[in-house]
């Protein structure tokens, strides 16, 4: 089992950063895939970025390519998630999720096992 626990989230102005965090405990996280999910008030739960457990291959939603990185921290045990240049549509919950592994860009979120509580992130003038 791993446990996930997310943080970092706030509230910035559009143009602005923040990085979020996701530690993983009971077990190393450089053995697992790890995606950061977000959810849009009365919207489904989509997918922002994947890393996967080798670090090697990484995959961006096109909403924001360009604009955010995922990386990892095996010493820490820990998944970040730096986003830069934030729009109000980026406004949402963020979670992050694990699987054992296997890394599969097209993976739908059933197919990841452990989830964090996630961490609000609000993008407002």
């Amino acid at each position: 089992q791993v446990q996930l626990v997310e943080s970092g989230g706030g509230s910035v102005q559009p143009g602005g950063s923040l990085r979020l965090s996701c530690v993983a405990s009971g077990r190393t996280i450089s053995s697992y895939t790890v995606a950061w999910f977000r959810q849009a008030p009365g919207k489904e739960r989509e997918l922002a970025a994947i890393l996967s457990f080798s670090g090697g291959n990484t995959y961006y939603a096109d909403s924001v390519k360009g604009r955010f990185t995922i990386s990892r921290d095996n010493a820490k045990n820990t998944v970040y998630l730096q986003m830069n240049s934030l729009k109000p549509e980026d406004t949402a919950v963020y979670s992050c999720a694990a699987r054992y592994k296997y890394y599969d860009p097209h993976a739908g979120q059933n197919d990841y096992h452990y989830w964090g509580q996630g961490t609000q992130v609000t993008v407002s003038s």
